[in-house]
């Protein structure tokens, strides 16, 4: 995850940003409603990763209208869909998040899957269009932004869910 913030965003590090990503028990693994998957290569270790938790789009930085469209504790936020670039393009990032999909479904108290990408990241924006629906595209605001591509995945039927 680490490498991603320096090598894909150019980022480094930020605290208010990327705090999860050095405390990942405290963020994915001890709330019972978040959830983080790796990917691992017996040759390259970590490939890819996955993550999901409860919380929705805060504002700031995000659009107002966002963060009350998707509320924390009904919003399922997918983050840190990550894929080493040599990984890339065999299919790792769709199945991790066809797993984190189930997952909110199972849960049964998610309302919404939201997420949000960096479009400038190399194939980022033609995935996860792919997956949903862009929301908001913060390269089209006339008061700035960050660039930030917003998007809401279909939420799943739970397993074993009869649908019409």
């Amino acid at each position: 995850m680490l490498d991603t913030v320096y090598r894909d965003f150019g980022t480094g590090y930020v605290p208010r940003w990327h705090g999860d990503i050095i405390d990942l028990a405290g963020a994915y693994l001890v709330p019972p409603r978040h959830t983080l998957l790796v990917a691992l290569d017996a040759g390259d270790g970590v490939v890819a990763t996955a993550a999901l938790d409860s919380r929705g789009p805060a504002h700031p930085p995000n659009p107002r209208p966002l963060a009350e469209r998707y509320p924390s504790g009904t919003t399922a936020q997918l983050r840190r869909v990550y894929v080493r670039p040599e990984h890339r393009r065999r299919g790792l990032a769709r199945r991790l998040v066809r797993e984190l999909l189930a997952f909110a479904a199972a849960d049964g108290g998610y309302r919404a899957v939201y997420l949000h990408t960096d479009p400038s990241v190399p194939g980022a924006e033609a995935f996860w269009r792919s997956l949903g629906t862009v929301v908001h595209d913060e390269r089209e605001d006339t008061h700035g932004g960050n660039g930030v591509l917003h998007v809401e995945l279909p939420m799943p039927a739970p397993a074993g869910a009869v649908t019409r």
